[in-house]
């Protein structure tokens, strides 16, 4: 959620910031400007009327005193009518402060200044490339293919089992999806973080605290009047575990990692990118996390973009990474790198991790805050999160990349002390 006290201070930066994202935004930056101006008059109407209501107390104690009981009898219906005014004012500042707040937690972040300005998805800006293109000496098979011929993935049970977009890993396909999360826990182990293993279902106000809500609310999975939630990544549950808290400035940063199932119905989104594996409505992912100090974040938003590549790279997968633009970034960013991996059967690139820096705009809306050692004031963290990875491109990448002519599959030497073979053939079962 962005500081209302931006808005007082300087207007015309948020509105040309959230320009950069769309019109739409920048048009509500008058809105807040007038909502909290009318919530502040009726704040300090309040205060008036409760401080004119105090002395005419004090009035009629004098007056009763003085035994002019028909002037303290006047006094005091001057004092009920007050009270009705007061209550009158606190209700109307209670719907202000509502209706204030609902367009604030409807706004996305500031892109930073960094961030390159873009209208969507085709003005992102390639960074690097890492490794080659695989080449063969066959028409390598799309994934598809693959998981059918080598009984990986039961495509037609899964939709039997829950509909579409949901999969059933069978035999070496669901040792296969193991393996790799295994892969990825243990790496993000040795490099800092702490494993997590969180609910799978949250409350509605971590998904608030996160920006998941109420903006993309018929995305989500909801139950019991959607005042709890399938999580839709482990970025909900894991950063929300320090939400409300007040941190020493010494414990940052603080690392997570944490394996969960991800549930999303993305709604709008029929016919696109739907496709065997690419988009599902219940995927595995391994998430990163850091809460961190405000001066070092892009630092550590750096080192977190490079512990997800370093998954990529011991896969021996072709990948490049992207900086989204301004009209591409998520609602809570404030900058993003996507990594996209290649997919030989695809012809073309997966995002398989969004790597994200969201400054205070999480941790302002989870009240996520340490004690600055120098000042002793309480500060805002800064949180960022990133996939390392998501499993079902990344299955995908990797099938169609170590794809042989026989049909089988060969196993990265790095995961094969997780997998238990370093192929899989036709005849394997």
């Amino acid at each position: 959620m962005l500081d209302i006290r931006q808005f007082r201070e300087n207007p015309d930066h948020i509105r040309e910031r959230l320009a950069t994202r769309g019109e739409e935004f920048a048009a509500k930056v008058d809105d807040v400007l007038r909502l909290d101006t009318e919530r502040r008059e009726a704040i300090t109407a309040v205060e008036e009327l409760k401080a004119k209501r105090n002395a005419a107390s004090k009035e009629i104690g004098a007056l009763m005193g003085q035994k002019k009981l028909e002037e303290a009898e006047a006094k005091k219906a001057e004092v009920r009518d007050i009270g009705d005014q007061i209550s009158e004012l606190d209700a109307k500042a209670g719907q202000v402060d509502t209706d204030l707040r609902d367009i604030l937690l409807r706004l996305p972040n500031l892109p930073h200044a960094d961030v390159p300005v873009g209208a969507s998805e085709e003005d992102n800006t390639e960074i690097s490339q890492w490794g080659e293109k695989p080449s063969f000496d066959f028409e390598p098979k799309p994934h598809t293919e693959i998981c059918e011929s080598l009984g990986l993935v039961d495509f037609a049970r899964g939709a039997k089992l829950s509909g579409s977009g949901f999969l059933l890993y069978s035999g070496w396909g669901a040792r296969l999806e193991r393996a790799l999360i295994q892969l990825m826990l243990d790496m993000a182990r040795e490099n800092g973080y702490t494993e997590i293993s969180p609910p799978f279902v949250v409350a509605r106000d971590c998904m608030i605290g996160t920006g998941q809500l109420p903006k993309f609310e018929e995305d989500m999975y909801g139950i019991e009047n959607n005042q709890l939630f399938l999580a839709p990544t482990a970025e909900v549950p894991v950063t929300n575990l320090e939400r409300e808290k007040i941190l020493s400035e010494d414990a940052l940063p603080i690392k997570y990692t944490a394996y969960t199932p991800c549930f999303r119905r993305e709604a709008g989104s029929a016919g696109t990118g739907t496709r065997g594996l690419i988009r599902m409505h219940q995927f595995d992912k391994v998430e990163l996390v850091k809460i961190v100090h405000p001066d070092n974040s892009y630092e550590e938003l750096e080192s977190l973009t490079e512990d997800a590549e370093h998954i990529l790279e011991s896969l021996g997968l072709h990948y490049r990474r992207i900086e989204l633009c301004t009209g591409d970034l998520g609602f809570s960013a404030a900058k993003t790198y996507d990594l996209e991996v290649w997919a030989p059967g695809q012809n073309e690139y997966l995002e398989v991790s969004s790597c994200s820096n969201f400054e205070d705009y999480q941790a302002r809306r989870m009240k996520l805050r340490f004690k600055d050692a120098e000042t002793g004031k309480n500060r805002f963290a800064h949180t960022l999160n990133g996939s390392g990875t998501a499993l079902p491109r990344l299955y995908v990448a990797l099938l169609e990349t170590y794809q042989k002519a026989d049909g089988s599959i060969e196993i990265p030497t790095a995961l094969r002390p997780y997998f238990g073979s370093d192929l899989i053939k036709n005849t394997e079962t």
